[in-house]
């Protein structure tokens, strides 16, 4: 798959009922809290919750020892699709979205 000029091969397909799939993408996402600030990110979180998309899910997040980034894994339809979460959020953080696979669908496209 390509995506703005980047190949991007970490996609999963998950069946549906119907028998047809879906596809999605999993991203890194660091998220650098303004002026290092967590404060205001935790404070809107516990007042409004993550204000993502139905189509996004969130797996897990770190917090780095600085306390000044947060790292998500997230999984989509595509990179549009986080869109609307971002801006749910980017007067508090600036986004850094990273499209990934996992080890296993890489190694399974190498040839060594």
């Amino acid at each position: 798959m390509e995506t703005a000029g980047v190949s991007v091969t970490g996609v999963l397909c998950q069946p549906l009922q119907s028998g047809c799939t879906v596809t999605s993408m999993l991203f890194i996402v660091i998220e650098h809290f303004k002026n290092g600030d967590p404060k205001p990110v935790g404070e809107r979180f516990r007042q409004r919750g993550r204000m993502m998309p139905e189509v996004v899910i969130y797996h897990a997040s770190w917090i780095d020892a600085q306390n000044s980034r947060c790292f998500q894994i997230m999984e989509a339809p595509d990179r549009e699709s986080l869109n609307p979460w971002i801006g749910a959020w980017d007067d508090l953080v600036d986004f850094e979205v990273i499209p990934v696979e996992t080890s296993a669908e890489f190694w399974a496209t190498v040839q060594i």
